[in-house]
């Protein structure tokens, strides 16, 4: 059941518990992508993000790329519960979206408005932001489960040379998606106050 903004908001959450068993077509996430991307506002106009989807094996082949990166840095110890991590959180969800910010777009902006320099890349990670917000909320709105993951760098190389990605694009956040096999745990919020002030 479709839901208003604010109750689509409040349900998003961290999910860590999918199985690739999805309810909506291929189509319609494409959808939910596409219409992001057109909709999510940027600085200047700028549309700097990029997004790219990773289905069926293409998503398998990511998670396999995450795991094999990390079991040459971390001690096998650790690498046992990494793995697991990996396997249950977000390799067994149906795919992932890739966010990245074209980089060329930022320097070309850099050099055509010298004055906010300095504030292009703080503008462009707000940018991926409001995308990966969006398009996490219009997933779970739809029925899937999603989290927010960050491999890079460690990942950037790796990524790029096997999706033959153009070379400005910057990695910024993964998120893997599925079906939901377990709610989220409580989450415990912070009083307002002191958070938000009113003048009136």
């Amino acid at each position: 059941m479709k839901r208003d903004f604010k109750e689509a908001l409040e349900n998003r959450r961290s999910c860590y518990n999918l199985d690739n068993k999805v309810s909506i077509s291929d189509n319609e996430i494409k959808d939910i992508l596409n219409f992001a991307v057109k909709h999510v506002p940027s600085a200047f106009n700028s549309q700097s993000t990029r997004v790219v989807l990773l289905l069926g094996d293409h998503h398998k082949k990511l998670w396999n790329i995450v795991k094999e990166t990390l079991r040459k840095l971390v001690s096998a110890e650790t690498f046992k519960s990494t793995e697991a991590k990996v396997d249950g959180a977000f390799l067994s969800g149906y795919g992932t979206v890739l966010f990245f910010e074209d980089e060329q777009v930022i320097k070309s902006l850099q050099e055509s408005l010298p004055d906010y320099k300095n504030n292009f890349p703080i503008w462009s990670q707000q940018t991926s932001a409001m995308h990966q917000l969006a398009i996490w909320t219009m997933l779970e709105d739809a029925g899937l489960g999603a989290s927010l993951q960050h491999y890079n760098p460690l990942i950037d190389d790796e990524v790029k040379r096997t999706w033959k990605l153009d070379s400005n694009w910057k990695l910024i956040a993964q998120m893997p998606f599925g079906n939901p096999t377990a709610k989220p745990g409580k989450k415990e919020y912070k009083p307002l106050e002191g958070r938000v002030k009113f003048f009136e």
